[in-house]
């Protein structure tokens, strides 16, 4: 299940289908940033403007993670 705690290193980890989702939500690049090993969902979220909520949904729907 996605937290808003877990790291975006942690969602990348959760391979290929994770990171599209992620490029989907947030563009291409997000897993080259320098803060996606180390920030949390939430701030990722936070920062373009993106209701945390929403994107977590959206992980676990399309991931079966819930």
């Amino acid at each position: 299940m996605i937290t808003k705690n877990m790291t975006i290193g942690e969602i990348r980890e959760l391979g290929s289908e994770a990171n599209k989702i992620m490029d989907d939500i947030f563009g291409p690049g997000c897993f080259s940033c320098p803060h996606s090993k180390t920030k949390s969902l939430e701030f990722g979220a936070t920062v373009h403007g993106k209701d945390v909520d929403n994107v977590i949904e959206c992980l676990n729907r399309k991931l079966n993670t819930d």
